[in-house]
């Protein structure tokens, strides 16, 4: 048995008066890929940036490798190894590239941080031919992988992924989940909060389906792919 890089009991999120998150309870193996599933709205960034300490859990338990994570600060949870790349991607327009990708890695050792850009470049080779260029003049596509290597650049034990596909071209989508696809053989731990469903369950080991906060389907990816209540609420039928 696989150890939980991550175990999340009984997680509650509000915004003010709305339960954002219900009392979930979802378990991330080291070295695999867990998807968490649903429309807008279900709960899935909040779970993101409850792990991430960017908002309070009102009630359960976040654990990371058995330490109880929950209630501290983001950059304390960032440097543990959970890096997080967010919704709508939230790059410093202004910065170039390589700047960008410097501030993802603030937690690293200096002498670490070229193997940082070495990794993200061989992910991301058009990255390196705009390494100089001002980050608010890239394709959206371009700013997605930005995104992400800023997260891989801090060398997470655990990457957070939100919506990476969202707004993206179907061929830039391919080549974002085949990145990702890649950066589990490597043997970093994703999570990662998708609507693309399919795609997201075909290089998934896991697979969690939030619906308005509460987990209504879970099970291996593998066999979610061919279960009818998700492939007719999610995926659009056959």
């Amino acid at each position: 048995m696989s150890t939980a890089a991550l175990t999340i009991q009984n997680l509650v999120v509000n915004y003010g008066a709305i339960q954002a998150v219900k009392g979930v309870d979802i378990v991330v193996p080291e070295g695999g890929v867990v998807a968490l599933l649903g429309a807008n709205g279900a709960g899935k960034t909040s779970t993101l940036r409850s792990i991430s300490g960017l908002v309070p859990a009102a009630g359960g338990s976040v654990s990371f490798y058995g330490r109880d994570i929950t209630g501290m600060d983001a950059e304390k949870i960032a440097a543990l190894g959970i890096a997080h790349s967010p919704e709508g991607r939230q790059i410093f327009g202004d910065l170039t590239v390589e700047e960008n990708l410097r501030v993802g890695a603030y937690t690293v050792k200096r002498a670490k941080m070229q193997d940082g850009f070495a990794r993200c470049y061989k992910y991301f080779p058009r990255l390196e031919e705009r390494k100089k260029q001002i980050s608010y003049t890239l394709s959206g596509g371009e700013l997605q992988m930005l995104a992400i290597a800023r997260a891989l650049m801090a060398n997470p034990r655990l990457l957070l992924l939100d919506e990476p596909s969202l707004g993206l071209a179907p061929l830039v989508v391919r080549d974002i989940f085949k990145i990702i696809a890649d950066i589990k053989q490597e043997g970093t731990t994703v999570l990662i909060v998708e609507q693309n469903a399919l795609q997201t369950l075909k290089i998934a080991d896991y697979a969690y389906v939030l619906e308005v906060g509460e987990i209504n389907i879970h099970g291996p990816a593998a066999e979610l792919i061919n279960d009818e209540r998700l492939v007719e609420a999610y995926l659009g039928g056959r």
